[in-house]
């Protein structure tokens, strides 16, 4: 989900384009718009990789702080809750600022982010780790809200899609990437003969492995700020903002509205278990790679095999845009779920190699499960399009809910067990899109 978070940006932006006729008003020349999107295509790389790091983030702060399951994952709840907390401001600045300044502010914010961790590691408090965390994610939330309706409006609305495909690309290659480079900056380092049994050595060995987390978030920090000035300087294409429809002036009731429309409501629920699962199974796949029980591996070893997971995602993605042409949604979304549920238990009940594999396979059928909630939950909505994707968008809070409690789960009945979070996620997930399309938007 890490995809799954800039996988907002697709959906948001392409069913906005249905309700809100910002690309028609432009007279943005599409061609002369490929040096802004290869600029902006940087963006959705950095925030997918920036996001998938806390799958390494997780067992390492684990490792130092000799937390259970529960209190590690707080790495991610920090990190997601942000998205509910942000987005509604992060939405008002830019409709104040613009796209363009709002972009320069997200990039600062993540920076400023990223060098909280540098203090953190310094003192050694796990509190500061977190904070850095938030304030990183604010920074990218800010990001996305400026990114993503942007790179629509730079062109016509017939070839969006395409645009938002191709910028997810690179989101995907960030999510993929990021596992391995998490591994072998951080986990490659690790010290082996720290005596912890001691004060002095236990500091000693924290002081060591806390260390290891300021190289890569200070290298990141210095990438933000070079594009804090690449984009200060780049003079990018002006786009109109986004005007509300004249005949959607605010009623009293406009803030219960989405109540009227089941589909959209058991659609934000769909958003909340996959996002919750998707960012649960990334965060516990390095400790549970290395459970004797399963395959032994080093934390450096799993490191490694969480990239397939993300990278599976990346390659279903382009096999799920061929397979919606000719498949119905639900059905496509009922059987990838499904899949889905069989490989969590599957994984569950074997050891070995075929549990890695098997957990690792969720990640192929993750990846068209996002795109295809969304549009489900938004169809017929008509000319609330736009305030039922803001409804999804809250939804994805989920990616910090269920990886705290599979955590505490873990905690209480082991880790393997604790996947059973996430496989009743994804049974949610097969009964949306079986019984989804009989669902009406209204009432």
């Amino acid at each position: 989900m890490k995809e799954l978070i800039s996988g907002v940006a697709k959906d948001t932006v392409a069913n906005a384009t249905n309700a809100v006729p910002l690309i028609e008003r432009t007279s943005i020349a599409e061609p002369s718009h490929r040096f802004s999107l290869a600029i902006l295509a940087s963006l959705f790389f950095i925030w997918g990789f920036i996001t998938s790091l806390n799958d390494i983030l997780v067992p390492h702060l684990k490792n130092v702080f000799d937390l259970n399951y529960t209190e590690a994952i707080f790495v991610q709840f920090c990190f997601f809750i942000a998205y509910f907390v942000v987005s509604v401001p992060a939405g008002a600045l830019i409709k104040r600022v613009g796209y363009q300044l709002g972009l320069v502010l997200g990039l600062l914010i993540a920076c400023a982010g990223c060098l909280v961790f540098i203090p953190a590691a310094r003192m050694q408090i796990y509190g500061i780790f977190l904070l850095g965390l938030f304030v990183l994610a604010a920074g990218i939330t800010i990001l996305q809200v400026s990114a993503n309706p942007y790179v629509i409006a730079l062109g016509k609305a017939s070839t969006a899609p395409s645009r938002l495909n191709l910028t997810q690309a690179f989101n995907s290659l960030g999510t993929t990437l990021a596992p391995a480079f998490g591994g072998l900056v951080i986990f490659s380092a690790v010290a082996s003969g720290a005596d912890t049994t001691t004060v002095e050595g236990l500091q000693l060995f924290r002081a060591h492995e806390a260390a290891l987390v300021e190289k890569p978030y200070f290298i990141l920090a210095l990438v933000l700020l070079l594009m804090v000035a690449f984009f200060s300087w780049v003079r990018l294409p002006s786009a109109p903002h986004q005007q509300p429809p004249a005949d959607t002036a605010p009623d009293v009731d406009s803030a219960f509205r989405p109540l009227r429309y089941p589909r959209l409501m058991l659609g934000a629920i769909a958003i909340f278990v996959y996002v919750g699962a998707e960012v649960a199974i990334g965060s516990f796949l390095v400790n549970f790679f290395g459970e004797p029980s399963v395959a032994g591996m080093s934390t450096a070893q799993a490191a490694r095999y969480v990239s397939y997971y993300w990278g599976g995602a990346m390659i279903g993605r382009f096999a799920g845009a061929l397979l919606l042409r000719y498949v119905s949604p639900g059905l496509l979304l009922a059987v990838c779920g499904c899949c889905a549920t069989l490989l969590i238990a599957a994984a569950m009940l074997s050891t070995g190699m075929p549990a890695v594999w098997s957990i690792l396979a969720v990640g192929l059928f993750n990846s068209i499960m996002f795109p295809t909630i969304f549009s489900l939950a938004v169809t017929g909505l008509g000319r609330n399009t736009s305030q039922g994707s803001g409804v999804l968008c809250m939804a994805i809070v989920g990616g910090a809910i269920v990886p705290l409690a599979q955590g505490v789960m873990a905690d209480f009945a082991g880790i393997q067990l604790s996947f059973l979070i996430p496989l009743l996620c994804y049974c949610y997930i097969v009964y949306y899109g079986t019984f989804s399309p009989m669902l009406r938007n209204g009432v």
